[in-house]
């Protein structure tokens, strides 16, 4: 399904614009207008009062006189064009070489900003986070310079989620830590957004929350700002007010959204609206106000998203809400009559119903049922009889089988081998990264192995499966508290986790530190995973061993290890 039905300048990747011209408004409305009809004079964009940056002055330079069906490079032909501003022009577009959608940003190469746009659009696309909308191409050809980008038509903006309603609490947890996370991640690579609106945020059917128009939005406009993640920082609080409020944290109305009521100031959102979650609304305000307004709730402010992504680590985590089961239909009992065979009667006709025979009264009848009395019980008295010859010979023969079994040969004294299927007790555990420098979360290692399943141990997170192939996995040591014959380990983890089963087959009371120390003797994937080895496994320390890990809730890959069970 396309990412917009009509000539749409609101749910589609078109950098987070507003409708530009009375005519762009009308071609969204009846989706039949053409190019022509749209090219009239660009008025300026409404204020936005979420951005804190400074905005360039609207230049003169006219937009390339293109239209619908024109190709760059050969390949990209221009198929919508959803904004129309300042000099430049965004476009829906297909990338005839791929056959895909994509979207273009437009201006010509002698634009005052063509050369910040270009540089902005190339580090944009060295980043290579997947949160972001990918740059694809960025190039100055033939008087033009053009940015061609992902286009993702299985999303819907946030501007779009909002007009229908507030989200749940579960959901603005996952926007707010998703944003935060990859914002973060950018600003270490020294790129700011500066344009971060809910025009900018896209959630896919997936569920995953991708932002758009990263450095290069503001490029188009621009803007500038002297403390960029301050900036950022304040917008990922302006958009975790709107999804709780269904209000914009300012006094302008703004992206369908009503402002505050003038004169009030920032009020905080459990204060706007009934039922919002009293964490998500100390995070926005905590986002929003640096100037002493959260000193009253004892939080400090957030100046960075490094400090979201703390202060969201410290929240309990949003759990989604229970599922709605719909109570099955009330049992009916089916009425077979006379003559359909169960099938329904034909619409206004009516079928008899048999009426049950009279019970037999006569002194016929009454025989028959004392001669099949009699029957049954000389049956059961028969039956009874043969079932307590066979108990009786099936308890001699137990009787020399449990004789049988307690002899060995060798009786030597020792006591019998423990039963297979035995649970053997963990008597201690550790994390364990021979390749790495850091500790993985050692406090909480405990949960991995503590029957309870709402508990878990998790590692860091990494930019890739393969640990962001910084290494090539780490795990978990288990003490058995001596050597032991293991028959199996069941692993259960929080998402499809690749694991391996390594083992120490010295029998040295001492705990190797060297990972070439355990052998491999078991592998596999999944949720839930049983390690069992094909050969005779005794040993006191095991490694489960994590070579792959599952992308998360917030966009980052990292395992999670919800308990482990080891029998014998």
């Amino acid at each position: 399904m396309a990412e917009r039905s009509t000539a749409a300048v609101d749910v589609a990747d078109n950098g987070g614009d507003e409708p530009l011209t009375a005519k762009a408004e009308q071609a969204t409305a009846d989706g039949v207008a053409t190019i022509a009809e749209r090219e009239t004079t660009a008025r300026e964009e409404p204020a936005d009062t979420a951005e804190t940056g400074t905005h360039v002055s609207p230049t003169t330079t006219s937009p390339p006189e293109l239209h619908s069906g024109h190709k760059l490079a050969r390949r990209y032909r221009l198929e919508e064009c959803v904004t129309r501003l300042d000099g430049f022009s965004s476009w829906r577009a297909v990338d005839e070489k791929l056959r895909r959608a994509v979207g273009v940003h437009l201006l010509p190469a002698d634009h005052p900003r063509a050369r910040s746009v270009l540089a902005a659009a190339r580090s944009s696309a060295l980043l290579g986070d997947p949160r972001f909308v990918q740059v694809l191409d960025a190039v100055e050809e033939n008087d033009l310079v053009y940015v061609v980008h992902e286009w993702l038509p299985d999303a819907t903006e946030l501007t779009a989620l909002l007009a229908a309603s507030s989200l749940e609490a579960h959901d603005a947890y996952q926007m707010v830590s998703q944003i935060s996370y990859a914002m973060a991640a950018a600003h270490r690579e020294g790129l700011a957004h500066l344009r971060l609106t809910p025009s900018a945020v896209l959630r896919t059917s997936t569920g995953q929350w991708r932002i758009r128009g990263l450095a290069v939005n503001a490029a188009l406009r621009g803007i500038t700002s002297d403390t960029p993640q301050r900036t950022d920082t304040e917008a990922i609080g302006a958009l975790l007010y709107a999804v709780l409020t269904q209000r914009w944290p300012y006094e302008n109305d703004a992206y369908g959204l009503s402002g505050l009521p003038k004169g009030v100031g920032l009020i905080a959102p459990d204060q706007v609206r009934a039922g919002v979650h009293r964490g998500l609304s100390e995070l926005a305000m905590r986002a929003l106000a640096n100037d002493g307004a959260t000193a009253s709730r004892q939080e400090p402010p957030c100046t960075t998203p490094e400090d979201l992504v703390k202060a969201i680590g410290e929240m309990p985590k949003i759990r989604p809400p229970e599922p709605a089961f719909t109570a099955p239909p009330e049992y009916q009992r089916t009425t077979y009559q006379q003559g359909t065979y169960g099938r329904p009667a034909a619409p206004g006709v009516t079928q008899p119903v048999a009426t049950p025979p009279p019970p037999l009264q006569s002194r016929t009848g009454k025989a028959l049922k004392w001669a099949v009395s009699a029957l049954l019980i000389a049956a059961l008295g028969l039956g009874s009889w043969q079932l307590a010859d066979a108990l009786m010979n099936q308890g001699g023969d137990s009787d020399e089988t449990k004789q049988t079994q307690t002899t060995d040969g060798d009786d030597d004294g020792k006591s019998p081998t423990k039963p297979p299927g035995t649970s053997i007790a963990i008597s201690g555990a550790h994390d364990f990264d021979p390749f790495g420098d850091n500790s993985e979360k050692p406090a909480d290692i405990g949960k991995a192995y503590d029957s309870d399943p709402a508990s878990y141990w998790q590692t860091d997170f990494y930019k890739g499966a393969e640990f962001g192939n910084l290494k090539p996995g780490l795990g978990i040591v288990l003490d058995l508290g001596k050597v032991q014959e293991v028959g199996k380990v069941q692993v259960s983890f929080m998402g499809d986790t690749s694991v391996e089963l390594r083992a120490v087959t010295t029998n040295d009371s001492s705990q190797p530190t060297s990972f070439s120390a355990y052998q491999k003797f078991a592998e596999g994937s999944g949720t839930s995973v049983t390690l069992k080895p094909d050969k005779t496994v005794k040993s006191r320390y095991l490694l489960v061993w994590l070579t792959k890990l599952p992308l998360t809730e917030d966009g980052t890959y990292r395992g999670r290890v919800k308990d482990i069970k080891v029998t014998s």
